[in-house]
C-alpha cells in the first residue's frame, strides 16, 4: 500500500501549506485514509487511490455502518471527499468515487448549555483553600468569559494579556490570533492568581510566559482541565454531560440570547465561518419567538 502512502504524504502537504490546517485536523483527515488503507489490506483489495471504484468504496462505508454511529460515519465521508477532490484538484482522478454515497442525517448533536446559574454553582464549588483552587477559579473565568477553546486556554501567556485595553490576545486553530474582550471580573481573578499564586511556582524552563501552571511549573494538559471539571460537575450533581468545550457553547449562546449578533460572536470565537457560528441559531427557536413577538411592529 506504498502507492496510498505517497498521496497520502502528498495531500497532508497541501492541506497543511494551502489550507494552512493544524497538526490535530491534518492527523484526524489522515485517520480517516488509514481506516480505508487497513481495510483494503484486510480484505486483500490491492487497489490505489487512483482506480478505487465507487462499488469499493461502498463496501467500506457499509462496514464501517456497522462500526461506527452516524456522526462518525458522516465525518469519515467528508474526509474522505475532502481526499478524493484533491486528487481531482490535482488531476489524478476524474471524478470522486463517492458520488453515490450519501452522508447519513445526524442532526447537529450540540453539547449541553449551562445556565448561568449552573456556571456560578460550579465556580462557587471550587475549593480557594488551595493554590490550585485560585488557579482553577481564575481558569473556567477566563474559559466562560473569553469562550475559548481548551487548547487555546492552556496555550495563553502572560504576554497575551492585556488588561490595560481589556483584550486577550488568543492563538486559535491554524495560528490565527484573534483579540477577545475580556471582563473585569475575570481581569481581577487573573491578575490574583498571577501575583498571588504563580508567583510562587518553581516555573520550569521553557514556561515562563506561560500563564497557567502545573505543580511542576509547566503547561496544563488538555486532560488535566477536563478532570477538573468533571470533579466540580459531581461535587454539585450536575447531571449533564459537560466538558472544556461546554463553557465556550454556553458562552456563545449567552451571548446570542442577550442580543448579540452572529458576526461579533464569530470573531469571538474565532471561527473561519459564520456558517460554523449558525449552529447556534439552531439552538434556542423559543428564545427567537420572544424576539419577534418583542420586537417585530405586528406582533
Amino acid at each position: 500500500m506504498n502507492t496510498w502512502q505517497s498521496y497520502i504524504k502528498e495531500y497532508q502537504i497541501y492541506l497543511r501549506l494551502e489550507r494552512g490546517l493544524s497538526k490535530n485536523t491534518i492527523e484526524n483527515y489522515t485517520f480517516d485514509i488509514e481506516k480505508l488503507v487497513s481495510f483494503l489490506v484486510q480484505k486483500d483489495i490491492q487497489v490505489s487511490p487512483i482506480h478505487i471504484s465507487e462499488e469499493v468504496m461502498q463496501q467500506f462505508i457499509y462496514e464501517m455502518a456497522s462500526k461506527v454511529n452516524p456522526r462518525s460515519q458522516s465525518r469519515l465521508i467528508s474526509g474522505l471527499k475532502s481526499f478524493f477532490n484533491f486528487l481531482i484538484f490535482e488531476d489524478y482522478r476524474k471524478e470522486t468515487p463517492l458520488e453515490l454515497i450519501e452522508v447519513p442525517k445526524t442532526g447537529r448533536k450540540l453539547p449541553d448549555t449551562l445556565a448561568t446559574s449552573e456556571i456560578d454553582a460550579l465556580i462557587a464549588a471550587i475549593d480557594l483553600s488551595t493554590p490550585e483552587g485560585e488557579r482553577n477559579k481564575a481558569m473556567l473565568e477566563t474559559l466562560y468569559s473569553c469562550g475559548l477553546r481548551v487548547s487555546e486556554l492552556i496555550t495563553l501567556k502572560i504576554s497575551d494579556l492585556f488588561f490595560e485595553e481589556g483584550f486577550v490576545k488568543v492563538t486559535g486553530k491554524g495560528n490565527k490570533q484573534r483579540f477577545v474582550p475580556v471582563g473585569d471580573s475575570t481581569i481581577k481573578y487573573v491578575a490574583t492568581y498571577v501575583n498571588q499564586i504563580r508567583a510562587h511556582i518553581a516555573v520550569q524552563k521553557g514556561f515562563e510566559d506561560t500563564l497557567f501552571l502545573n505543580r511542576r511549573g509547566k503547561q496544563l494538559s488538555r486532560a488535566m482541565i477536563f478532570t477538573i471539571i468533571k470533579n466540580l460537575a459531581s461535587s454539585i450533581n450536575l447531571n449533564k454531560t459537560i466538558s472544556p468545550h461546554t463553557f465556550r457553547h454556553s458562552f456563545a449562546t449567552h451571548l446570542l440570547e442577550n442580543g448579540a449578533d452572529l458576526r461579533s460572536i464569530q470573531l469571538m470565537l474565532g471561527h473561519e465561518s459564520i456558517t460554523t457560528t449558525e449552529v447556534y441559531m439552531h439552538l434556542d427557536r423559543k428564545h427567537l419567538a420572544q424576539v419577534l413577538h418583542q420586537f417585530h411592529p405586528r406582533k
